[in-house]
């Protein structure tokens, strides 16, 4: 609660700038006299500007001296009023941000030297308390915290605190707010309260794993932790769980590998999972109630409870995540962690806004909470504590839980400085973290130059985005369910499909440049987000036979894995997943998001197909070319009708041939002299021809992609 009635407000806007707002109602908004005083010091105030705006007289004025941040200040007018010196849009100047960068690594809870030490920044608090919960009786103690240099509030305590719960209690505008620890590494059922724990205890060795040279060798799988394995045919024991994602050995009813094993045999290379960190939206005492993405981040460096077994136990959500990522890494695989640095679930009650109000957001220029996430927030980056905290969570992740990669949600929030910084993080401290994002260009305040989308790719040589452009111009727009992409027939996309091929570098005479290397495009028609591509064929093709659906989604899912650049498949994508028409399923039930593996069993052939594409992949690596001249130098385009496209590639001393026909009609093309084997066409794929054929003729099947090699 206020500790006072405010007749009037009074804002510290710059350092030396005070902002007073006398509403009409007191003394009709005048006074021609202002000074401010903090203990016994009183300092004059210089009125610079006078001015109406709605029912008030706004005021600005300029003071002489340092302002001693840390002390409450109050303004009195010439009737004898006063009212306290609030915290106001000092907090977003450059100079705010210099006086209180702290450069340490001890934010939150440590253990030097046998203590228990609690840091907090709060630099615009006048006062700090901790808030300590025992875990035997849930006695509490509030314990008066000491304010160091740069904004750093500690406290350092001879005990051993495992298991108790804690937060801090925060004075900021003559108020007291209860805030969880921005740096609490375990938390209460559904992130009430932070948890101290011994993180020592759950360490384990880090893992070898196979070699992983460049970007475009990667082959990513997403998935979402409880979708994976919630089915009741996943032949998973702990079913939509951190150790249920982890089994190995686990088999569906035809008796034939599911969940991580089958991952595995696919043969991708990276399996990437939505929002793991703690979140809104499930209630973790009661998760099958209700169903969330985890798009709404509550604690960035504790782990989701409802993943857990037992949500009450700190340490369960901790060891059973790290045993999940260690039965990856015993496949040889590497996790991918979705982060959501770009926004909290509520601004007002999240531990950033409560502890320094106004500092970790953005704002627009009337002064109120921007939006361009869409959900009501938008995180400041280019702040120096709030890059810290990015930094610092990504630094934690990568160390103590062995993630070998980042998906950063909606990353065109985000500025291309803090991006670069996270990527020179992981390469200091792994070799081949690969990074990812959404290079959305949203409206946020930030100037056009220093945000993180694809138009700035050039600033984030080695950070890959997803390109809409790719996945648009293959299977359609994804915001429009009827939009035909080249893939489902569209004959006027060819030239862009050739260029999406080619990594998106313009490599056709008429194609625009997107990116300057392929490692920085990750093509893909299907992701959680919108209509599985199995859908919106459904939609586009509601009469059409379900044999000749296949082939449209078979190629347009054949493109993804043989194109230049980054494949990025949707867990299901390989069985035509369906979420029965639902296009945004971020909180529907089960019986929508789950992955059924009995598709996979259906749908079997389909499955051996993208397997035997992606061997090709990995066995060729004229499909993974690292750079945009080894594309230009190695990669003659075919010369065929429309719509038809084709490339052929002499690379590593091999000749392959690369061809895509969409249409419905069977098409004759010229074939180069030699003999060629077919390793892939409209039936099959893998690594052994099932023919050969010499030129001067092929003829390619309808809604068909091939792959040719050189005898």
């Amino acid at each position: 609660m206020n500790s006072i009635n405010r007749n009037f407000v009074a804002y510290l806007d710059e350092m030396n700038i005070v902002t007073i707002l006398l509403p009409y109602s007191y003394h009709h908004g005048l006074s021609s006299l202002f000074f401010m005083a903090a203990d016994a010091a009183k300092t004059s105030l210089n009125i610079l500007e006078k001015t109406e705006i709605e029912d008030h007289i706004k005021y600005i004025c300029q003071f002489e001296g340092e302002f001693s941040f840390g002390k409450p200040y109050w303004i009195f007018d010439e009737h004898g009023g006063k009212t306290e010196l609030q915290m106001g849009a000092v907090i977003r100047t450059e100079q705010f941000d210099q006086r209180f960068f702290y450069e340490g690594d001890d934010l939150g809870v440590t253990f030097p030297t046998g203590q228990t030490c609690f840091k907090l920044w709060a630099p615009t608090a006048t006062g700090v308390k901790l808030k300590l919960r025992a875990p035997a009786n849930g006695y509490s103690e509030i314990i008066k915290m000491k304010r160091e240099s740069s904004g750093v509030w500690s406290i350092s305590l001879n005990r051993d605190l495992e298991y108790y719960q804690y937060s801090f209690l925060v004075l900021v505008n003559q108020e007291w707010r209860d805030a969880v620890d921005p740096y609490a590494k375990a938390v209460t059922p559904n992130g009430e309260q932070g948890v101290i724990v011994k993180l020592e205890k759950t360490d384990r060795p880090r893992p070898t794993l196979p070699p992983f040279e460049n970007p475009v060798d990667a082959i990513i799988y997403e998935t979402h932790i409880r979708d994976f394995t919630i089915h009741q045919g996943s032949g998973v024991k702990h079913k939509g769980l951190y150790l249920g994602a982890g089994e190995l050995n686990t088999k569906g009813k035809d008796g034939e590998p599911t969940g991580l094993t089958y991952v595995k045999d696919l043969g991708v290379t990276h399996l990437e999972f939505l929002p793991f960190n703690d979140f809104a939206g499930v209630d973790e005492l009661n998760p099958s109630k209700l169903y969330n993405w985890g798009y709404n981040p509550l604690h960035f460096n504790a782990p989701e409870g409802s993943y857990a077994t037992d949500p009450s136990n700190p340490y369960s959500r901790i060891n059973e995540l790290k045993k999940l990522i260690d039965q990856i890494h015993s496949m040889g695989l590497r996790v991918i962690m979705d982060v959501v640095f770009n926004h909290v679930y509520i601004r007002e009650q999240s531990s950033f806004e409560k502890i320094v109000p106004g500092y970790y957001f953005r704002h627009n220029e009337i002064g109120l909470p921007s939006n361009g996430t869409g959900v009501g927030n938008d995180v400041a980056s280019e702040r120096r504590m709030v890059r810290k905290f990015i930094l610092d969570s990504v630094m934690f992740w990568l160390e103590e839980y062995h993630i070998d990669g980042f998906r950063f949600d909606l990353m065109g929030i985000l500025d291309v400085t803090t991006m670069n910084e996270v990527k020179k993080t992981c390469d200091r401290l792994s070799d081949g973290v690969l990074i990812i994002g959404e290079g959305w260009n949203l409206n946020t305040p930030l100037p056009a130059a220093q945000k993180a989308t694809i138009a700035n790719q050039a600033k984030m040589p080695q950070i890959g985005q997803f390109n809409d452009k790719f996945r648009d111009t293959i299977k359609g727009s994804t915001f429009n369910l009827f939009d035909k992409g080249y893939a489902l027939g569209n004959e006027h996309l060819v030239d862009a499909a050739m260029e999406v091929l080619t990594g998106s570098i313009g490599f056709t005479k008429k194609g625009t440049r997107l990116f300057n290397q392929p490692s920085q495009s990750v093509n893909y028609v299907e992701c959680h987000d919108n209509h599985t591509l199995w859908d919106k064929l459904q939609g586009c093709y509601s009469d059409m036979e379900h044999s000749i659906r296949e082939k449209y989604h078979r190629l347009a899912t054949g493109i993804v894995l043989l194109s230049q650049g980054i494949p990025f498949l949707h867990s299901g994508q390989e069985f035509f997943r369906t979420k029965h028409g639902d296009g945004n399923s971020y909180r529907s039930l089960d019986t929508v998001n789950q992955l059924d593996w009995e598709r996979k069993m259906t749908f079997k052939a389909n499955v051996e197909y993208i397997q035997g594409l992606i061997q090709i992949r990995q066995k060729f690596s004229c499909f993974r070319m690292r750079t945009s001249e080894e594309i230009r130098s190695h990669t003659q385009a075919l010369i065929l009708p429309s719509p038809m496209i084709g490339c052929l590639y002499q690379y590593s001393g091999q000749e392959v041939i690369l061809v895509i026909n969409p249409s419905s009609q069977t098409q004759p093309i010229p074939l180069p002299e030699g003999e060629w084997g077919i390793l892939a066409n409209h039936q099959f794929a893998g690594l052994t021809a099932k023919e050969f054929i010499k030129a001067p003729e092929y003829t390619l099947q309808p809604v068909s992609l091939n792959v040719l090699l050189k005898k």
